[in-house]
Order: C-alpha cells, then sequence, then structure tokens
C-alpha cells in the first residue's frame, strides 16, 4: 500500500476547551518537492499552549489559523526526498511542519538537528522551543541572582520545568507551583526544586499565603505559565525590586470572557517591580547561544527533562486537548511515525 499524506486542518472554532471534532483528518498522496525544497516524513509532532490562542479569530502576534487552514505546530521529521542543495536524504530537520505526516518545505525555517547530541524529539523540548523559552525567559527578563528566590508556575510542564532547574544553576531558591501531587514529587525530588505545592490541594484557595509560607524571604523573580488567581496571589508577595516574566496565561486560555480579578498594579509601585511579557521568537538571532549552553547543561547533567510521548498521529488533537488539561509532566509530544 502506497503512503499517504494525512493531515489535521481546523474544522470548527472551540468554545472553550477544543474538542477533537474542532479538527479534521484529510488524506491524500504524498506532495513532490519542487526546485529548491525537500519532503520530510513527520517524525514527532509538539503540542504547546500557544496553539490554543491561534484558534481564536482575533488579532494577536500571529495570525489565526482559518476554517480549513493546516494546523499549526512544531515537529521534526526527516528528509525522505530532496532537490534542496543543502539538505539530503536521512537529514533530521526541525520546523513549523504543522500537523501533518509529511511536509514540504524550502527549508528556510527549518534547522538541521544534530543527532548525536540527544535523541532528535529532545529537538522539540529541552533543546527546542520550551528550552529557549525557559533560558530566554528567565536569564533575560528575570535576571536572577545567586540567594534569590524563583517561583515558577505551571511548573511541571515543558518549559516550567526547566525554569527552575536552570534558576538552580544560577545559585537561586526554586519554588513551583504544580496541579498534582506527583508532579510535585517529580520537581522537588528529581529535579532539585527547594519547595513546591499543588494549587488544587491548597485550603480554600488561599495562595497568597501558601507563597508565603514557601518563599519567606520573599519572591524576587516569578516566571508566570499560567495566570489567574495563582498569579494575583504572587503580587502581594513580591520583593523590593521583584521581577516578573509573563510566558503565558493558560488558566485563561479556554475562557470565552474574560474574567475580572484583583488589580494588583499598586504592587508595582509600593515594590518598584517590573512585569515584562514576551515571545521566544523575540530573541532568534540568540538561539544558537541558548542551545549550546541548554545542551552543555543537558550533557553534564545539570538539566533533565520528560517527554510524554503519544503514539500515532491520528491521536494528535487527543494530546493537544490532554496537555491543555494537565495531563502532561514534562514536554507532550505525538510520536507521528517510526523512524
Amino acid at each position: 500500500m502506497s503512503e499517504l499524506h494525512r493531515r489535521f486542518v481546523l474544522a470548527s472554532r472551540p468554545t472553550g476547551l477544543p474538542v477533537p471534532e474542532n479538527f479534521r483528518l484529510e488524506s491524500g498522496p504524498v506532495p513532490e518537492p519542487g526546485e529548491g525544497e525537500v519532503v520530510l516524513r513527520t517524525l514527532y509532532l509538539s503540542v504547546d499552549p500557544y496553539m490554543r490562542g491561534r484558534l481564536r479569530d482575533v488579532p494577536s502576534y500571529a495570525p489565526p489559523v482559518q476554517i480549513g487552514e493546516l494546523m499549526t505546530g512544531g515537529g521534526v521529521g526527516r528528509v525522505i526526498t530532496s532537490r534542496h542543495p543543502r539538505f539530503a536524504v536521512g537529514d533530521v530537520l526541525e520546523g513549523l511542519t504543522g500537523w501533518q505526516s509529511h511536509c514540504v518545505s524550502d527549508g528556510k525555517m527549518f534547522r538541521r538537528v544534530d543527532e548525536t547530541l540527544a535523541p532528535v524529539s529532545t529537538a522539540l523540548g529541552v533543546l527546542g522551543m520550551p528550552g529557549l523559552t525557559a533560558y530566554f525567559g528567565l536569564l533575560d527578563i528575570c535576571h536572577p541572582r545567586a540567594g534569590e528566590t524563583v517561583l515558577v508556575s505551571g511548573a511541571a510542564g515543558a518549559v516550567g520545568s526547566l525554569v527552575g532547574q536552570i534558576a538552580k544553576i544560577h545559585g537561586c531558591r526554586a519554588v513551583g507551583i504544580a496541579g498534582a501531587d506527583d508532579k510535585v514529587q517529580w520537581i522537588t525530588g528529581e529535579l532539585g526544586f527547594d519547595a513546591a505545592f499543588n494549587y488544587k490541594t491548597v485550603a480554600e484557595k488561599d495562595y497568597r499565603r501558601t507563597i508565603a509560607s514557601l518563599c519567606p524571604a520573599g519572591v524576587d523573580a516569578y516566571f508566570d505559565n499560567v495566570g489567574g488567581p495563582l498569579t494575583d496571589a504572587v503580587f502581594p508577595n513580591l520583593n523590593l525590586r521583584g521581577r516578573v516574566s509573563i510566558c503565558g496565561q493558560i488558566s485563561q486560555d479556554n475562557d470565552e470572557t474574560a474574567v475580572q480579578g484583583p488589580r494588583h498594579l499598586f504592587h508595582l509601585i509600593v515594590k518598584r517591580a517590573r512585569v515584562e511579557g514576551f515571545l521566544v521568537m523575540d530573541y532568534a538571532e540568540r538561539f544558537k547561544e541558548g542551545r549550546a549552553k541548554l545542551a552543555e547543561w543537558l550533557k553534564d547533567g545539570r538539566l533533565k527533562h520528560r517527554e510524554q510521548i503519544v503514539d500515532g498521529f491520528e491521536n494528535t488533537p487527543q494530546a493537544f486537548i490532554g496537555m491543555l488539561q494537565g495531563e502532561n509532566t514534562g514536554k507532550m509530544l505525538v510520536r507521528a511515525a517510526a523512524d
């Protein structure tokens, strides 16, 4: 049986949490490359929180996915056909493949993956976008100094789990917020966080007091992946000249209407603190620097990671939805094809 090109397109816009029916699986012949192009067979697909925002038909930092359009996303694939001068059959490339089993590309937005460095799946995790997000979002925005306390929400996710470890590498005290007891155990045990708590089991959702108890010297830097009431509770605990890095707001990504929360900006005046949002692509010119440092820490054992792999290209929507519900520990990936 000849190989098929399969792809997921956006069938309808989600209302609240996406459901599998929002995505439609299409199939056809594997495409042929034009001059200067390659065809990749996708090996791994990444599912990430930012994808939820791309499903909204509203202006943002990137255009929304249109109905009937290929679902956006990063992937790693092996070149199976090449008419490109720089890429040969057998090379492994990483880039924006979209949710499809095969990808045709001119190579401009792809990079060759060094298979000798680590498993190719890490190009979508610790040595890819999540790793770079943690690296630049913490070091360039929060500027952590030895002895300071760094608080991380979404601390058992692909980004947050690395943020805490990078903070430890720089001599800081790392405190994490996660959504399950086993996640708390993982980050405080294997990853070396100094303390953590499960926000789902906090009595009366008194996050402010819980943060204060685990950060007795206050919070010098906060890396925010979730937003909402957890972030509200951080502001009163910020130290003088505290820094807040806004990476994601996943707790609100499925909200159809804006939720009114406490107005805590006066704390920024009292604490002379700074809050800054960022996109990892802002640092594209420095990705080589970031990957080199992450690879060094990974090789010498100072940086650990976990991958949660869902088998089967057809299960990509379910993996995406599961990630949005916090089912993953570490990086959630889809194994689209055997290599």
